[in-house]
């Protein structure tokens, strides 16, 4: 894991944080559906709409996905830098499928609809873009943002037929909603029964703000997987992330896979012409996904 645009790390500028592969690393997040992945069978059972949402500061647009019979647990889906699209919809799409009512918001609503920036057409080389997406970053990661967000989330999902509001709810995010879900899980403990990072980005920082340091106030099941080049960048991180959980005696696996930032996401563009997506690593956190919500959603 790596600190990112947000955070100050010693020896480097304010330039140097907004590379590309910080930004890629805070938007690559572990959509971890491919295309293929859900079944024209599986397909035919969910049902699929486009709902706006009231929070504190605004409406925000979102895709909510869910079986098509029956009340089930429900699930919160952060985005990455390249907020609400169309892998992130398929994945909420192959969530459901498994049973559970999952809701992809989007992450930008302050700013804009999404899915907010055109990442097929996005350049980290171009100063424009780049200054666009810390606008977008900026506005969920601000103090207050992703906590206010949530609890008007999860009172959407409660009022939804769908939803059985009895059962414990998932958090999951990916790069930079890592951080949104730790959040999350730490501001509504007594409905989050499991949250998981995908690659998330600055869950271990030298403020006083770290994620880290919020798991005093979680009480779900925790899910950290972090990519082998974050973890090569800050090997220190895994540990600090497993002794804060041990000792909030909060229930978490950290794993360190061996595939690059955003290995998940099926639609990030290549890096010097190299694939970031890695299938059969993001089949696994998938696996890891589902055997965490089967085991604290009830």
């Amino acid at each position: 894991m790596s600190d990112h645009t947000r955070d100050n790390t010693e020896g480097r500028d304010a330039q140097s944080r907004l590379t590309r592969r910080d930004f890629v690393s805070m938007s690559m997040a572990a959509s971890v559906v491919a295309a293929a992945g859900t079944a024209d069978a599986q397909t035919s059972k969910v049902v699929e709409t486009e709902v706006t949402i009231k929070t504190p500061d605004g409406t925000c647009d979102a895709f909510f996905a869910h079986p098509a019979s029956g009340k089930h647990a429900a699930v919160i889906i952060w985005a990455d830098a390249f907020g609400l699209r169309p892998a992130l919809k398929d994945m909420a799409r192959r969530l459901a499928a498994s049973g559970y009512a999952v809701l992809a918001p989007n992450p930008f609503y302050r700013v804009t609809k999404a899915p907010g920036i055109d990442s097929t057409n996005f350049s980290f080389s171009n100063q424009a873009d780049r200054a666009k997406l810390g606008t977008l970053m900026g506005s969920v990661t601000a103090a207050g943002a992703a906590e206010k967000d949530a609890t008007a989330f999860v009172a959407f999902l409660d009022t939804q037929a769908s939803v059985d509001p009895k059962k414990k709810m998932g958090v999951q995010g990916y790069c930079m909603g890592g951080p949104l879900t730790v959040r999350t899980a730490a501001h509504l403990p007594s409905r989050v029964g499991a949250g998981a990072s995908f690659h998330g980005g600055g869950l271990v920082t030298n403020q006083p703000s770290s994620p880290h340091l919020l798991a005093t106030k979680i009480k779900g099941r925790m899910y950290i997987g972090i990519a082998g080049n974050d973890d090569a960048q800050q090997p220190e991180a895994k540990t600090v992330l497993k002794d804060a959980f041990a000792a909030a005696k909060v229930p978490a696996e950290i794993e360190v896979y061996a595939s690059a930032h955003g290995w998940c996401m099926v639609d990030m563009p290549a890096e010097k012409d190299k694939p970031i997506y890695n299938k059969p690593d993001a089949e696994k956190a998938w696996a890891k996904l589902e055997a965490l919500y089967k085991t604290a959603l009830v």
